[in-house]
Formats: C-alpha cells, structure tokens, sequence
C-alpha cells in the first residue's frame, strides 16, 4: 500500500516517536501534577520538558496541550471572543476554525469577514485582508498552508501589521508546522495551533496552543487542574488553567519526539518533500485530462487535482481499491475554498506527501492517473 493521505495524518511514524509513546505507556505512567509522589512528579517533569521543547521549536512564550488541533484552535477562538466585535478569516481557513467562527456570530453577534487572495500566486497577503479591516477588528486568523492545495499565507507581513493596529493574530499551522520554520515572535503571531500528528510525526490525540499574553486567554473548559482545589471557581493566570484533566502522557512524549527528529533531520525532509512536490505537480499537469490546482512553484508536500469531471471521491476510492494508493477525495473540511476553486460539486483529490515517502510511490501514483485518464478504471 502506498500512503499519500500525510495531510490528514501521517502514517509512518519515527522509531523515536514509538519509543516515546512506549516508554508513556510503561514508564511515564502516572497522573503528571496531580499526586506529589515521586512517580507522578517524574511524568510530570518529562511533559514540562516536552513543552520547553515546543516553546523552543515555536519560540512561544507559553504553550498548553489541547485534545487536537480542532480544541486549539477553539480554545484560541471561543477563549479570544469579543462580542459584537469583528473577526477577519480567509477562504483558506479549515472547518476547525471557521465553525467555531461562525458560531460565535451566531451566538455573541459578532462580524465575519472572509478574505481571499487576488495575486497570480494564489497566496493571501495583507493586500487581501487590510481593506476588510474595520474599527471593531479584533482577531485576524489565517490557515498558514491551505490543506486543500497547499496554498502559502504571508504570515510575516500579517502579523506586522497586526502588531501596529493592536489586532489579535491567530494562526493554523496544521500544516506547516514540521516542513516551515516557525518563529511566532518574529511573525507577531498571538495564538498558534499546531497538529502534531501531521508533520511532526507524533501520535493522535494531542494539539497544542501557543500563545502570548497580549492574546488575554481564556477558558472554555473546566474542571480539574491540580491547583487550588478547594475553588469552585476555574483558577486563572497559569498554564493548567487551560488543561483541566489528565493530560495524555504518551502522546505528549510522541510529541517531543517529532519535534527531536523533525530538527535532527529538517533539512533533508524539506528537500525531499520538494523534490517530490515538484516532480508530482509536473507530471500531473502534463496527463490529458487532469487539471492540477497546486501552484507550480508551490513545494510543501500537498497536490491537489482532478480527472476530468470524474467525481474526487470516486478517483480516490479507485486510487485505493484498484491500484493501492491512499490519497483522500472530497471537500477536504474546507467549504470556502472549494467554492473559491469552483469544485463544491466534483472536490478535489488531494496526494500528500511525507519523508517517509519516494519517487517509486509518486510514479505509480502518476502511472495510475494515467490509466484512469484515458480509460476510466
């Protein structure tokens, strides 16, 4: 079987990140801050290390472990919200951000703007957003990659201009995160959601939230932190005032991991990943038939096509049971993008690259367009 659905989640994962997860299940067992015993005060400095460690890769000031990416950016949202004020998304945002979006317009009132991008490129810029701007903006927030074809925000120039109007900047680097180097200071990032499980290689079940105090966070979950127990009230200002529960050890170590084998070897994914990008999007491009919607120039792992007007999730159930390629058809969680692209009827089919990935998968995969370009199976 060929996997190229690492988008969604990756599937080969480090041996160091199985370890990780391993030695969660085995060693680093108990509750991390909730009992003072020894056992439990061990987990619970192997998780703080692990979020120096994403404080470092990210240059956050602070971090809070979430259930995934989707609690994260929720937590960034529902956390931020201001009513009646107004909120700038874009037409590249995922469904993760964009419901809970739309949801605080339904019940705080709030204005949504959607900005999309008008260069040749593709990519959003501030040129796209800036006009949209009202004097009731608080939070501008930006999927950093496009999930659906890749597509690139310029975060920098966004986030300076965030910085000199005093508007909240939150950023979805589902995507990004382990094949760009991020630096959310240098961007004027305020809020930053990762999904480890992607390009950092860690298990699922975990997320993480970066965040600056300028972004006055607050809860929208409550419960048990370990801290000040006799309150009936959540207690506020500190990191567990955002992870009430048990926080998922082994995953949190998978983490770590990622992190360590995305840095040991960062160089050599991102070349590889380009390499492959770019080779995939040409060899797409040149089969009769097949429409490519990745920017040629466009090389951080994500390619998104179609054949003909052969519905995407037909073509990637065919991909899957005729040829042994797993890419994933559809929407892609993303409604506003598609109805930018103009495939809200056909969706796109969507190969995803990871390092674990070669050139022989991406030449079935173009082998086997081939073939159901020209006869339709």
């Amino acid at each position: 079987m060929i996997y190229l659905d690492n988008s969604a989640s990756t599937n080969i994962k480090p041996k160091e990140v199985i370890k990780a997860v391993c030695d969660g299940l085995s060693t680093y067992t108990a509750n991390p801050g909730r009992s003072g015993h020894k056992l439990s005060m061990k987990t619970a400095l192997e998780v703080e290390k692990v979020r120096e460690k994403v404080c470092n890769f990210l240059n956050a000031p602070q971090v809070v472990f979430t259930e995934n990416c989707t609690d994260a950016l929720n937590l960034a949202i529902q956390g931020t919200i201001v009513p009646k004020g107004h909120i700038i998304c874009t037409i590249n945002d995922h469904n993760a951000s964009i419901r809970p979006i739309f949801e605080m317009q339904k019940k705080y009132g709030i204005e949504v703007s959607v900005a999309q991008p008008h260069s040749a490129s593709g990519s959003l810029t501030i040129d796209d957003i800036a006009p949209l701007v009202k004097p009731n903006t608080y939070m501008i927030c930006c999927n950093h990659i496009s999930n659906v074809d890749g597509e690139l925000t310029e975060i920098k120039e966004i986030g300076e201009f965030c910085s000199e109007h005093c508007i909240t900047f939150l950023v979805d680097c589902a995507q990004s995160a382990g094949h760009i180097k991020i630096d959310m200071q240098k961007n004027y990032i305020d809020l930053l959601a990762l999904a480890p499980h992607k390009a950092l290689y860690a298990p699922q079940g975990i997320g993480v939230l970066a965040y600056t105090k300028k972004s006055k966070l607050m809860p929208i979950r409550y419960g048990g932190t370990g801290t000040e127990s006799e309150n009936i009230y959540q207690p506020l200002g500190t990191i567990e005032t955002y992870e009430s529960g048990t926080l998922p050890t082994p995953n949190i170590l998978g983490l770590g991991a990622g992190i360590d084998f995305v840095n040991n070897h960062f160089d050599e994914i991102i070349e590889k990943i380009d390499d492959l990008s770019t080779y995939l999007n040409f060899e797409l491009n040149n089969i009769d038939g097949v429409k490519v919607y990745t920017h040629p120039k466009n090389a951080f792992g994500v390619i998104a096509f179609n054949i003909k007007d052969f519905g995407s999730t037909e073509v990637s159930q065919l991909l899957s049971d005729k040829y042994n390629i797993c890419t994933r058809g559809g929407l892609h969680c993303a409604g506003l993008k598609h109805k930018f692209l103009g495939t809200l009827e056909q969706g796109i089919v969507r190969a995803s690259l990871s390092y674990f990935n070669s050139f022989s998968d991406c030449q079935k995969l173009v082998k086997a367009v081939k073939h159901i370009s020209k006869y339709g199976n």
